[in-house]
């Protein structure tokens, strides 16, 4: 049986090492802001989408007594998709569909064997492809050039981000702010957050000027940047989504729509409520007559010594302003915690209790009502 071989390499191009300095670049043309990078970016593994970047090398195993004809219409094809290096030979006892991996971890390479069933159908591991398919099967090549065999990759998770690389940008949201925030231009701030990250971020001109309309309520000094942001973002109906492209991992502006996966407001503690704020359980004695919720809830939090984060939104939508209710609290020995839940229910409020990416308490300020 005759052997037909193309001999170029079927090959996925690793991503470059990147350098920038801090810049801030508006393209006008393209109608929005780029603004990174305070610090020199460095597309490292795990960082960078493609773990690996190789070659991908097929063999195509035919029937015992082959069919010369079928083989040269295979090549045509996968020749017409892209397709360069393959080897198209007559199968033997031995022969098993899989994927070897060969060469270093830094160029590794990818022997595809599969087998050409009766039905003129390719069957690869986890895979097969018709005749008329070969730039689906193109694709399955270069994706495996790319990311390597599916039972050795990462586990993607949110945002479709491995591990690694939601690590790096937990780490990178995980910066302080350093900077006074309460009754600041809601614009300013976010410029000034943005430009301490050490990833890229994307945000448009139209949005960054629906930022400009009113001023931040919240000094947000001491909490990490990502929960910060986020905060900042949620009145203008903006948010922040990480994202991995070939070019690494970035975050994108964007306005907020339903089930789209955001860059929270903190986050659920991992830790019982007890070890996260302690000063929730310890008790005091109360008395409070005739206040307005707002005094009450920061004098609360002052002692508690806990940031406290309003959800603008939802009490813009159920017209509560808490500044105008008033409260009252009989005269009692109570906890923290169960004061403040006493006076926000009073204000159709609530309380929950999360962490910002450095692992700090803070207390996110809801309606009871859903928004």
């Amino acid at each position: 049986m005759r052997t037909y071989r193309v001999r170029t390499v079927f090959q996925a191009l690793p991503p470059a090492r990147v350098i920038a300095r801090t810049w801030f670049v508006a393209a006008t043309s393209m109608g929005f802001l780029l603004v990174p990078v305070l610090v020199a970016i460095l597309l490292l593994a795990g960082v960078s989408p493609s773990k690996a970047a190789g070659r991908v090398q097929l063999e195509i195993v035919g029937s015992s007594r082959g069919d010369a004809l079928v083989f040269q219409q295979w090549l045509r094809a996968l020749s017409g998709a892209g397709i360069r290096s393959v080897r198209i030979r007559s199968g033997k006892p031995t022969d098993k569909i899989g994927i070897e991996v060969r060469g270093s971890e830094d160029s590794p390479l990818y022997v595809v064997t599969g087998v050409l069933q009766s039905n003129d159908e390719l069957r690869l591991p986890g895979a097969k492809f018709k005749r008329s398919e070969a730039a689906k099967l193109a694709r399955w090549l270069d994706d495996l050039a790319k990311h390597g065999p599916v039972e050795k990759r990462e586990t993607v998770g949110a945002f479709g981000m491995t591990g690694r690389q939601f690590e790096h940008v937990r780490t990178d949201l995980s910066q302080p702010v350093d900077f006074p925030t309460e009754n600041v231009l809601r614009s300013k701030v976010v410029s000034q957050m943005i430009q301490r990250l050490t990833l890229p971020t994307e945000i448009k001109r139209q949005h960054l000027e629906a930022l400009e309309k009113d001023n931040v309520a919240e000094d947000l000094v001491g909490l990490s940047s990502g929960t910060a942001l986020a905060c900042v973002l949620r009145p203008a109906g903006l948010c922040l989504v990480p994202h991995v492209s070939e070019g690494g991992v970035g975050y994108t502006v964007v306005e907020a729509k339903p089930k789209l996966e955001i860059w929270p407001i903190g986050w659920k503690p991992k830790k019982p409520r007890r070890e996260v704020l302690p000063t929730m359980f310890e008790f005091l004695p109360v008395n409070i007559q005739g206040v307005s919720a707002q005094k009450a809830l920061e004098a609360i939090a002052k002692r508690m010594k806990v940031p406290v984060l309003m959800d603008h939104n939802a009490m813009a939508r159920h017209g509560i302003e808490p500044e105008k209710v008033i409260v009252s609290l009989p005269r009692s020995r109570t906890t923290y915690g169960i004061a403040l839940r006493k006076i926000l229910f009073q204000a159709g409020l609530k309380s929950e209790l999360r962490v910002d990416e450095a692992g700090q308490p803070l207390l996110w300020i809801s309606t009871v009502k859903p928004i």
